[in-house]
């Protein structure tokens, strides 16, 4: 019984202390003021020591802003078991041994009592609504701030950029922020600017299939607005004015749009080829599987976008289409270039492991 009650007292005063922390936190003058990406303001602990990312990209974006030192647990599932697709988990692979908050998905149903028992000073969460943001804050009492890329399985600039900004700034890494927009922006008038070295009517045709949304898809999967077509002024043979976003497609339509050149996401490669050998007239039908114009790129959309993933690959599609304009790039070198700058390290040789048909022509027979 005396053990009982001093365990009790032990309790008590270790729940007094970590209740004085947080209203020390909590003093006047120690909070950081924010709008976050739902609209709602919220009131952030200056300089956090222990932070939480759920939802999808969440913990790529605080990965980019170098800033995963912070992290004090990560979602189950495959976000913890499947690095694959993934390089910030690929570079960063000592976030595997964090603790389970909840599982990873596309629809986050953050579990508060996990978030609890790993004492965050903020938790930063992706694709959900206000009110599901307000809840967990009312749950937990712990700051909810709303991070977005736009659309699910896309990202958008205005929104990936004020998130940057946003958490950057509540975690005291504004310069860093600051410095991926650059390195997005910079990479983005460089390939614009190698695919003006050809004429309108030499560029080909074009189409990437196999793209991840919510899951692996297999070669109807595609995107009206795909970002690396868009930033090399490619003809993307699935574009439609106005369209934007993710789009499966007819079979029959890919026919009658029959693409000089096909690109394949190594998320939905394993689908195509399976796909292939059920259906190979298809697949032989079509003028870029005859003349061998068919290409692999590293997955673009793993728990939505890889960003640095989604440049390299351009990088390397510009190679293909535009050979006079990327004459001087060695995709292998800029990927690895692109890598160690968002997450730290250079892990082309990785995911190149893991994707072996990626950067290179794919053969839908073997």
């Amino acid at each position: 019984m005396r053990t009982v009650k001093i365990i009790a007292v032990m309790f008590l005063a270790a729940f007094a202390v970590s209740s004085y922390a947080r209203q020390a936190v909590a003093a006047p003058g120690s909070f950081v003021r924010a709008a976050d990406m739902a609209g709602r303001t919220v009131d952030i602990p200056s300089a956090p020591r222990r932070i939480i990312c759920v939802g999808p990209g969440t913990l790529r974006l605080i990965t980019y802003l170098e800033a995963s030192d912070k992290v004090a647990a990560i979602e189950s599932g495959f976000e913890k078991d499947a690095p694959a697709g993934r390089p910030y988990m690929i570079a960063h692979p000592e976030l595997a041994g964090l603790p389970e908050i909840s599982r990873a998905s596309p629809m986050p149903q953050p579990d508060p009592e996990a978030i609890l028992s790993v004492n965050p000073d903020v938790i930063f969460i992706s694709y959900v609504e206000s009110r599901a943001a307000d809840s967990l804050e009312e749950k937990t009492d712990i700051p909810v701030v709303v991070l977005s890329y736009g659309s699910l399985a896309t990202f958008d600039n205005e929104d990936l950029f004020s998130s940057l900004r946003l958490a950057g700034r509540i975690l005291g890494k504004p310069g860093r922020a600051e410095a991926v927009v650059r390195f997005i922006e910079d990479c983005e008038k460089d390939l614009a600017a190698r695919s003006k070295t050809a004429p309108d009517n030499e560029r080909p045709e074009v189409y990437v299939g196999g793209l991840g949304y919510r899951g692996t898809c297999g070669i109807t999967s595609t995107e009206y607005s795909y970002p690396a077509f868009e930033l090399l002024n490619a003809r993307n043979a699935a574009a439609e004015p106005g369209r934007r976003g993710h789009v499966f497609v007819d079979k029959e339509k890919l026919l009658e749009w029959d693409p000089d050149i096909i690109f394949i996401d190594g998320g939905g490669m394993k689908i195509v080829k399976d796909d292939y050998r059920k259906d190979p007239e298809f697949y032989e039908s079509l003028s870029a599987v005859k003349s061998g114009n068919v290409h692999g790129l590293f997955p673009y959309n793993h728990y939505t976008t890889n960003i640095d993933t989604a440049l390299a690959d351009a990088y390397y599609i510009g190679k293909v289409i535009y050979p006079e304009g990327f004459a001087d790039i060695d995709p292998a070198r800029k990927a690895d270039e692109i890598y160690t700058f968002f997450v730290g390290k250079p892990v082309y040789g990785n995911m190149r492991d893991d994707w072996k048909e990626a950067f290179g022509k794919v053969r839908l027979n073997e």
